[in-house]
């Protein structure tokens, strides 16, 4: 049986989710298949790391404070140490995985220098870390109520404000979180 392909999808956590990683996220699934699993980052966890310190670290110079102070995701837990850049699509990069014609996700260095000099892509989202599921453990995870998902809104990713992507992804869903049961049953 072909499961549904999430990628270019928000998972949202539902309110039961006690996992510290993954409690009250919202990540963007950027691929998703029956053989592999999936890959996302969470889009609203920052962390306390300025790009700056980033920037610093790879020797690269920032071209102003705005950019020096550019707020980094906690994009997931696996592989912190790794950079991924979720972006617009306008143009590709030494390292681009085109998601949508409007969505990609680069993990290479040209796209920080830039950034940095200040022609990056208009909008764009820098985390460290991904989050991953192995072949069929986020289907399962779905099945027993852990995550909503609901196609991917350019407009959550980059312009919502960061403390309210949660409430507004499932919003778009018609969900109120606040009224909604953390008690599963079945009929």
């Amino acid at each position: 049986m072909r499961s549904t392909n999430l990628t270019n999808h928000l998972l949202i956590a539902m309110p039961g989710l006690q996992d510290p990683n993954f409690s009250r996220t919202v990540t963007y699934i950027f691929a998703h298949s029956d053989e592999e699993g999936a890959m996302g980052i969470v889009i609203n966890r920052s962390l306390n790391i300025a790009l700056g310190e980033i920037l610093a670290q790879m020797d690269i110079e920032p071209g102003s404070a705005a950019i020096e102070n550019t707020l980094i995701y906690q994009g997931g837990p696996v592989q912190v140490d790794r950079g991924f850049v979720l972006h617009q699509s306008d143009r590709v990069w030494d390292s681009s995985l085109v998601i949508t014609d409007q969505i990609s996700v680069t993990t290479s260095r040209d796209i920080l220098q830039s950034i940095a000099a200040g022609n990056g892509p208009d909008k764009a989202l820098i985390a460290l870390g991904y989050a991953g599921w192995g072949a069929g453990q986020l289907e399962q995870e779905i099945l027993e109520n852990t995550w909503l998902n609901v196609p991917a809104d350019q407009d959550i990713i980059f312009d919502t404000p960061i403390e309210a992507r949660w409430e507004m992804s499932a919003a778009r869903l018609g969900i109120e979180f606040e009224k909604l049961s953390t008690h599963v049953g079945h009929a």
